[in-house]
């Protein structure tokens, strides 16, 4: 069977017709999307998803149904208690839902200088696309991905993508540093955090403690710009935090260096114990870096915390 595109314009293949067509479909896509998907495609599929059969097939709560739920699973009983339907979602269900937080605060808007070169991502760039591009990899996995807040909960699917680009597209935070929300992340669920962790850390060590209760597995990733690493400041200089409430001017920047750098090591230190007394799993990533490495990371990690 042949097919014949009458689409094509005089003198015009049908072939160069089609791929036209595929651009101008590319281009109505959210950039952060493209971006991911791009990344993604760098990473090689291992086997993923859990859609065996066996243990953890027991029943584990009701749940409102969502778009892309199978009739097959809506539970008819309990869904005539009420006007909206059920679905029973059982244990390895809930296994297969990945909550994301990428920090959106000001100080992921943060990006280094470098001399005669095109400038490096932002922080909020770099965790934003590696956030997408490993939903994308979850998706393609058979996995359910959403937020730790409650605006998208997990679920499948293209249309699923397409609301996690929209929503992590957004103009970043006003605050200078963020804290995660997880009142929208279930039970027997994992999660994955993205930050600098500049911040306070004991909305952090709380919502670990939290998520450790109800059985949530993760993993958190320090994003941060070489700079930030290594402080190659001198002589007079003004930090000024990205949100303007912070700020300090110093004519010696150069005698900081030792202390800031000890400073940022205990920090480093310190989450990676928050991180294995959660059981999870702790990683720095340098927007410096290439992004595959970090998200080959980010995606072993979440299998081996399975």
């Amino acid at each position: 069977m042949s097919v014949t595109s009458d689409t094509a314009a005089p003198g015009q293949s049908p072939a160069l017709s089609l791929r036209r067509e595929a651009e101008g479909a590319a281009s109505a896509l959210p950039p952060l999307l493209v971006a991911a998907e791009h990344l993604a495609a760098t990473v090689q599929m291992g086997a993923h998803g859990r859609r065996r059969a066996g243990s953890g097939e027991e029943f584990w709560q009701y749940r409102p149904a969502h778009a892309g739920d199978e009739l097959r699973f809506v539970d008819w009983r309990r869904s005539a208690r009420s006007d909206s339907q059920y679905v029973r979602q059982r244990e390895w269900q809930l296994a297969q839902s990945v909550h994301l937080w990428v920090d959106d605060a000001a100080s992921m808007r943060f990006t280094g200088a470098e001399s005669g070169r095109k400038a490096r991502v932002t922080k909020s760039e770099r965790a934003r696309v590696l956030g997408l591009a490993l939903a994308v990899l979850m998706v393609r996995g058979g996995e359910r991905v959403g937020l730790t807040g409650p605006l998208a909960p997990p679920r499948p699917g293209r249309a699923q993508l397409m609301e996690l680009a929209g929503l992590l597209s957004r103009e970043a935070g006003v605050q200078d540093y963020g804290a995660p929300e997880i009142a929208g992340v279930t039970p027997q669920s994992r999660v994955v955090l993205l930050s600098d962790f500049f911040g306070d850390l004991g909305p952090i060590e709380a919502a670990l403690g939290r998520l450790a209760d109800r059985g949530v597995s993760g993993v958190m990733m320090q994003v941060l710009d070489p700079d930030e690493e290594a402080f190659p400041y001198d002589g007079r200089t003004i930090f000024q935090s990205m949100a303007g409430g912070l700020i300090h001017e110093t004519r010696k920047a150069g005698d900081l260096r030792a202390r800031y750098l000890d400073r940022l090591a205990a920090r480093r230190d310190q989450l990676a114990r928050l991180a294995r007394s959660a059981g999870w799993q702790f990683s720095t990533h340098h927007t410096g870096d290439p992004a595959q490495a970090a998200l080959l990371w980010l995606y072993s990690a979440l299998e081996r915390g399975r």
